[in-house]
């Protein structure tokens, strides 16, 4: 029996967290806050400030489209598999990796294929979810393997990325569950560490904490409330001040006296993210008036403004999500559309972070609910499996693909296995599994190795959190 006067370390020691069977256990000792708090949180030399950036794009963007081969036989085997499908050359940007084979990314993505060539940008190739590896079709087809559950369903996986839990439902995101350990490392917890631009999100949702959601303009104020005197707006200062004077009361109803924490809490957060965000950006860069641009320039002015009191913070997340990548029609004119507002916005953020002197202080990756069928259904592309993403940031160790961009050769419908990642139409198995590339980013964030279990349980599936290794190497 695990008893709550054990140590951290004891209790992992003794305990398999990346068993499938300690989950429970694992979620019941967060839920409960035992007073030996799970993690040793230790406060960042001299302060330094670090968040993540999630830029999520719903409905599973067609990503071989994104990051293509170019070396001669590779190409020729997309073209062949792609068909009509597959850009021509003078719709791709050469890159050049380090010590790998030519690669492509959209002719839509120049700002990314020049943080990519500058090291500041790097792929995660052929990534998805998964409960334990799997080599090959067989194995998916006899179940000899767990295989995550609603496997190309769009409400199972964009799940599932957002709590790195392949093996069950659940409302609590690996964000969240980060949270939930270094949120105390923010001095003023007026503001939660995790910010949404796109209202309630599973990936930021811990046991003990929330997202904060804001919009492009800033924090959402109670409806004509003012902090202060209004001395010319007598309507506004009368309900404000019948605002503060609810505030003050106590009530002995349980449940009016949580709501009014709740809104006394909301309008103190407000205020503070208010004041933090009200400076301007660095002259010099301009962010496009786009769906990502907008949400990227509002975080840009809420990094910026981290340090001050009415913030305090030294650790935050953001999130944004954008949908509509769901092709099955149309995927070339869809993409050219949207992989150049994706590419503009990143580069104009990454342009903001530097005149601030934050580009080694944020790392921005993106995330999908799956890759998409390497053939084409005639005008587009459908539900899959493994995709390539994309990791921005100062830290990041870029101009590589890391992971192993996968053949993309198919398999013939019955026979011997051309390419056993293959299991049909260009689904291809995930060869690095999303704990890995989450632990990657969790352990830059500041999630120790001994508590990376506690944030991502089936991770010890993949990776040995007690390794002098990295889990995959892209940041510093």
């Amino acid at each position: 029996m695990i008893t709550f006067q054990q140590s951290r370390r004891q209790f992992l020691g003794q305990s398999s967290c990346a068993a499938i069977s300690s989950i429970p256990v694992l979620n019941t000792l967060l839920n409960l806050s035992v007073t030996e708090k799970l993690s040793a949180v230790t406060a960042p030399a001299n302060g330094e400030y670090r968040a993540l950036v999630c830029l999520f794009l719903s409905g599973g963007n067609d990503s071989f489209n994104m990051l293509v081969p170019r070396e001669a036989s590779a190409y020729a085997q997309y073209q062949s598999t792609r068909s009509n499908l597959a850009l021509a050359p003078g719709s791709l940007i050469d890159i050049h990796p380090t010590g790998q084979p030519t690669f492509a990314v959209h002719s839509g993505m120049p700002e990314v294929a020049s943080l990519f060539e500058a090291g500041n940008a790097a792929f995660v190739a052929n990534v998805g979810t998964l409960i334990e590896p799997v080599q090959n079709r067989t194995q998916v087809n006899t179940l000899a393997k767990q295989l995550p559950l609603g496997l190309f369903s769009h409400s199972d996986q964009i799940e599932q990325w957002q709590t790195s839990l392949p093996h069950q439902r659940s409302g609590i995101g690996w964000a969240g569950r980060t949270a939930d350990l270094l949120q105390e490392l923010n001095a003023n917890q007026k503001v939660p560490m995790n910010i949404s631009l796109d209202g309630s999100n599973v990936w930021q949702t811990g046991n003990d904490v929330a997202e904060y959601a804001i919009t492009t303009g800033g924090a959402v104020a109670l409806q004509n409330y003012k902090f202060g005197w209004q001395q010319y707006d007598t309507g506004s200062q009368a309900f404000s001040q019948g605002v503060d004077s609810q505030l003050a009361l106590q009530y002995s109803n349980v449940l009016m006296q949580t709501f009014n924490t709740r809104k006394k809490s909301a309008l103190d957060a407000y205020d503070a993210f208010t004041t933090a965000t009200s400076a301007a950006l660095p002259g010099g860069v301009t962010f496009p008036s786009t769906y990502v641009g907008s949400r990227l320039q509002m975080i840009a002015k809420a990094i910026q403004g981290h340090a001050l009191a009415s913030l305090g913070a030294v650790r935050q997340t953001f999130f944004i999500n954008w949908g509509g990548w769901d092709h099955h029609s149309g995927v070339l004119t869809y993409q050219s559309q949207m992989l150049p507002q994706v590419s503009a916005a990143i580069g104009a953020f990454y342009s903001a972070l530097t005149a601030m002197g934050m580009a080694n202080n944020v790392t921005l990756f993106t995330a999908s609910d799956f890759g998409r069928t390497l053939t084409s259904n005639g005008q587009g592309s459908d539900h899959a499996w493994g995709g390539n993403q994309l990791v921005v940031g100062g830290r990041v160790l870029g101009q590589k693909i890391y992971g192993q961009y996968p053949s993309l050769a198919l398999n013939p419908e019955s026979g011997a296995e051309v390419n056993p990642l293959d299991t049909g139409s260009g689904r291809l198995i995930p060869t690095t599994s999303c704990d890995q590339f989450f632990a990657e980013l969790a352990l830059w964030l500041g999630v120790s190795p001994t508590d990376l279990p506690l944030v991502l349980p089936n991770i010890g599936n993949f990776y040995s959190p007690g390794s002098s290794a990295p889990p995959l190497g892209f940041m510093a």
